[in-house]
């Protein structure tokens, strides 16, 4: 039964993200200035604007693509297994340390327990 529901889920998100990016790339091709605004406008939120060396010709055309298709769904399915569900083991969450190496959560448990 979890096996199932975490297929449909995956099937779910193929479905989303792949109906996200065909009307983006054909939004993309019919009207190239609008979205090129819509897009920068959504990169004002994140302040990716603001760096000089950051230009839309160099990541604009990357938005919609087959690699952002395929990168999107790894996130999203990623996701999926940090998930809890009640009945099931806890998923093993990855984390990044103060050095920058990547370790999981149950890398720091110690009998059963994380430690204070």
């Amino acid at each position: 039964m979890f096996g199932i529901r975490v297929f449909l889920q995956k099937f779910l998100i193929l479905l989303h993200v792949t109906m996200s990016v065909v009307v983006g790339k054909t939004l993309m091709i019919l009207f190239p200035d609008a979205m090129r605004r819509y897009i920068l406008k959504q990169g004002e939120k994140s302040r990716m604007n603001e760096n000089p060396k950051f230009s839309y010709e160099n990541w604009g055309p990357t938005f919609f693509s087959f690699k952002y298709l395929l990168f999107v769904l790894k996130v999203k399915w990623k996701r999926l297994e940090d998930e809890a569900y009640e009945g099931h083991p806890a998923p093993n969450t990855p984390v990044v340390t103060f050095n920058g190496e990547v370790r999981h959560l149950f890398d720091f448990m110690q009998e059963n327990r994380m430690p204070i």
